[in-house]
C-alpha cells in the first residue's frame, strides 16, 4: 500500500523540477462542447514550447477541438474528469503533408493531435480523447487522407511517452507513430470500433520501443507493427495487454519495406469485443482473421521476432506466417526490388481456444521459402468437424495477405508451403469435432521436424 500511495504521490509531481503549468482554459478554452477551443489548447501549446517546456493541462471538463500540434518539449497533462473531444467538423482540422516519405504521407492528411520532428512531448494523465470518428464516412476504398481524421499521429519523434489516458473513436486509425525514436507507451486504454480502419496501435518504422498495460478494443487490427518506408521498425518490446480485435489481433504487416527485426511481444490476452453490435472490417460472428499474423510482401526481411505467453479466446486462423510479393512500393519513384524473407522467428508458449476451422499456415514461393520457425509448447482447440480439403493451387503471390485468404486450410494444423528448417515441439491441435484433415500438410518443404 505504501508503493501504491508513494506511485500516486509521484504521478501528480511535475514532469521536471520548475517546469511550468499552462492550463488551457486560461488561454480562453471552455468546457463546452458547442465551443470550439482549438486556438486556445494551440497558444497554450505553443507558449509552453517557447518557454523551454512545461506541462499544458487540460483540466477536468468537456473540451472540443480541431486539430492541435504538438511542440517541443511539451508534455499535454489530462486530468481526471477531462475529456478532449474531437470536432465532427472537417473543416476544423488542418491537412497537413509530412516532408518524412512514405506510403502514408505521399498525400495530405488530418489529425486531431499531430506532432512532426519533434523531441520530449508526451501525452499522460487520467483523462480521454475521442475522436467520435463515427462522423466521417467512408468515402472510397483508400480514402485515408483529408476525409477521416486519424486521432493521434507524430513523425520524427523522439523521447516520447503516452501515458495513463484513454483514446477512443477515431475516424481511421487511433494512434500513428512513423519513425519515433525511443517511444514508450503505458497504462493506456484503447476503443476504436466506430468507424473502417480502426486499429488501434500502429508502430510504423520506428526503434526502442516499449509498450505495456494496454487494454485495447478495435476494429481492426490491434497490435500492429508496420514498415512504410525503408526504415526498419526495430527494437520493439510488448508486453501484458489485453486486446480485441475484428482482424487481427497480433500483426507485423501489412506493409513490409523495411522490415522487422528483433521484436519481443509476450504476456497478451486476446479475447472476443465486449460489444458485436457493429462490425465493419474482419471475420463474421466477431471474432478476428487470425491471432497472430506475421508478413512480408513489400520487400523487406522479418528476423528475431518472439513471441510468447500469449493467450488466445476466439480466432477464425490461429496463425499466419507469410512471405509473398505483393510489392506495394512506399512511393512511386521507390519501386520494390526483389522478393523479401522470413526468418529466425520464434513462437511458443501460446494456448488458443475456440479457434474456427481454417486452420494455420506458414508458406512462401517458389525459390523463396519461409526459413528457420521455431513453434513449440503450443495448444490449438478448434472447432475441427471438416473433411478432407484440396491442396490451394493459387500461389496468390500479389494478393492482400489475410489469414483466410485460401478458405479452409488442407490440414487442421498447419498449411506449410515452401518452407524450410521449420521445428513444432509439442504442439498439440485437437478438433472439438472429428476432423479428416491432417494435422501437417507439406508441400515444397525441407527439414521439417514435428513430434
Amino acid at each position: 500500500m505504501r508503493n501504491i500511495i508513494l506511485l500516486t504521490l509521484l504521478s501528480s509531481l511535475p514532469l521536471t523540477a520548475g517546469a511550468r503549468t499552462y492550463d488551457i482554459t486560461s488561454y480562453g478554452a471552455v468546457s463546452d462542447t458547442t465551443i470550439l477551443s482549438t486556438s486556445a489548447i494551440q497558444r497554450a501549446i505553443d507558449d509552453c514550447s517557447r518557454a523551454g517546456g512545461g506541462r499544458v493541462v487540460v483540466p477536468s471538463g468537456d473540451f472540443k477541438t480541431g486539430s492541435v500540434f504538438l511542440k517541443n518539449n511539451v508534455h499535454l497533462y489530462l486530468e481526471e474528469g477531462a475529456t478532449l473531444y474531437g470536432s465532427t467538423d472537417i473543416n476544423d482540422y488542418t491537412p497537413v503533408t509530412s516532408s518524412y516519405v512514405s506510403l502514408r504521407t505521399g498525400i495530405p492528411t488530418i489529425q486531431l493531435i499531430y506532432a512532426d520532428s519533434v523531441e520530449n512531448v508526451s501525452i499522460t494523465g487520467f483523462g480521454t480523447i475521442d475522436g467520435r470518428g463515427k462522423a466521417f464516412p467512408k468515402l472510397s476504398w483508400n480514402d485515408e487522407g483529408i476525409t477521416r481524421p486519424h486521432l493521434l499521429r507524430i513523425i520524427r519523434g523522439k523521447d516520447v511517452r503516452v501515458e495513463g489516458i484513454t483514446l477512443k473513436n477515431s475516424g481511421c486509425w487511433m494512434q500513428h507513430y512513423l519513425a519515433c525514436d525511443r517511444l514508450r507507451i503505458d497504462g493506456i486504454t484503447v476503443f476504436n470500433r466506430n468507424n473502417y480502419n480502426n486499429d488501434a496501435l500502429d508502430i510504423d518504422g520506428c526503434h526502442d520501443v516499449t509498450v505495456s498495460n494496454m487494454i485495447a478494443d478495435s476494429d481492426d487490427d490491434a497490435i500492429t507493427l508496420k514498415s512504410t518506408s525503408p526504415r526498419l521498425c526495430e527494437n520493439v518490446v510488448i508486453s501484458n495487454c489485453v486486446v480485441s480485435s475484428h482482424c487481427n489481433a497480433i500483426k507485423l504487416g501489412t506493409e513490409t519495406n523495411g522490415g522487422f527485426r528483433n521484436i519481443i511481444i509476450r504476456g497478451i490476452a486476446v479475447k472476443p469485443s465486449a460489444d458485436q453490435s457493429t462490425q465493419f472490417f474482419g471475420y463474421e460472428g466477431g471474432i478476428g482473421h487470425s491471432a497472430i499474423s506475421l508478413e512480408i510482401v513489400d520487400g523487406g526481411s522479418m528476423s528475431n521476432v518472439d513471441i510468447s505467453d500469449v493467450s488466445v479466446l476466439g480466432t477464425e486462423s490461429p496463425i499466419f506466417i507469410r512471405l509473398a510479393n505483393r510489392a506495394r512500393p512506399y512511393s512511386k519513384e521507390n519501386p520494390v526490388e526483389g522478393i523479401g524473407s522470413i526468418s529466425g522467428v520464434t513462437l511458443h508458449d501460446i494456448r488458443i481456444e475456440e479457434a474456427g476451422p481454417s486452420g494455420s499456415s506458414i508458406t512462401g514461393l517458389a525459390g523463396y521459402p519461409v526459413s528457420d520457425i521455431l513453434l513449440h509448447d503450443i495448444t490449438i482447440r478448434h472447432a475441427g468437424g471438416q473433411l478432407a480439403t484440396p491442396v490451394p493451387t493459387d500461389e496468390k503471390e500479389a494478393e492482400y495477405p489475410e489469414s483466410t485468404m485460401w478458405g479452409i486450410l488442407p490440414a487442421q494444423g498447419f498449411w506449410l508451403n515452401h518452407a524450410r528448417d521449420i521445428t513444432f515441439r509439442n504442439v498439440r491441435v485437437i478438433p472439438a469435432a472429428p476432423d479428416a484433415r491432417p494435422v501437417y500438410l507439406m508441400n515444397d518443404c525441407e527439414n521439417i521436424t514435428t513430434d
